[in-house]
């Protein structure tokens, strides 16, 4: 069985908060590939920014989400990721018209279901790496909300609660489809 989770969906809309909650029950989680690259291209002065380059940038996060995927095999249980590949590709086949997508998802797959946080205006944020507005936000939610179901993933949206109540929600539906299968 696949137990690499990938949770997805609007910016601003509690995926970290979510993740750092799975990591103190014990889970391994995967960081953002989008934030550790803004985080290093500050730090160095790169232009491989969504707000300089954004092709650059989604090039870039492509290549950290294959090599978070293959790294995560190596771990026993669940392992949580904070976007992933397909996001990326999605951002790169948006901008390019590069099919990126099918080619991609089709070799580095996530298990069959895919988590993703709705818009939420009353907890959106900006900050020194996210800088898009909400607007962009919801644009992009969108995309990937068309997006997983027709790479035949199951998508299912979590709930607008305490972040507490969204991890068992979270992690009572991943056993209720372990006991299933």
């Amino acid at each position: 069985m696949n137990r690499s989770v990938l949770i997805s969906g609007c910016s601003g809309g509690g995926k970290s908060t979510l993740l750092a909650e799975l990591a103190v029950r014990g889970h391994a989680v995967v960081e953002e590939p989008g934030r550790r690259i803004v985080k290093q291209e500050l730090e160095r002065g790169g232009v491989a920014l969504p707000w300089v380059d954004m092709v650059a940038f989604a090039r870039r996060a492509i290549a950290m989400a294959i090599a978070d995927h293959t790294a995560a095999h190596e771990q026993a249980g669940w392992r949580f990721f904070d976007r992933g590949l397909i996001d990326a590709a999605a951002a790169l086949q948006h901008l390019t018209g590069e099919p990126a997508l099918e080619k991609l998802s089709a070799v580095h797959r996530y298990h069959e279901t895919i988590f993703l946080t709705p818009p939420w205006p009353e907890i959106y944020t900006t900050d020194p790496e996210r800088r898009h507005d909400f607007d962009e936000a919801i644009a992009e939610y969108d995309r990937l909300a068309a997006i997983y179901p027709a790479l035949g993933y199951q998508v299912v949206i979590l709930p607008k609660i305490a972040v507490a109540d969204r991890a068992d929600f979270l992690l009572d539906r991943l056993s209720q489809k372990t006991e299933q299968q």
